[in-house]
């Protein structure tokens, strides 16, 4: 659930080349979650993992993360029962 999350705000991503040559990426809807590099591979390993610690400081501080849930504790143990 989690990598399914990641990988559909990555496809929403959107790049450009800056007047220096490196290429800006960052995510619409994502407030801060953003990077910037050489080459637009680098660019988007490094914006996929500004992602990922953007969504586990949410969880850390109990904040809600939209179009991100995890299945509740009974439901899970039952899953694997």
């Amino acid at each position: 659930m989690l990598s399914e999350f990641i990988e559909k705000q990555l496809k929403k991503a959107q790049y450009k080349i800056l007047p220096d040559g490196s290429y800006f990426g960052e995510i619409s809807g994502i407030r801060g979650v953003w990077s910037n590099a050489k080459t637009l591979e680098s660019c988007r390993g490094e914006l996929k993992e500004v992602l990922e610690e953007w969504v586990l400081l949410k969880i850390r501080a109990g904040e809600n993360v939209s179009g991100l849930s995890f299945p509740s504790e009974k439901s899970s143990l039952l899953k694997y029962a």
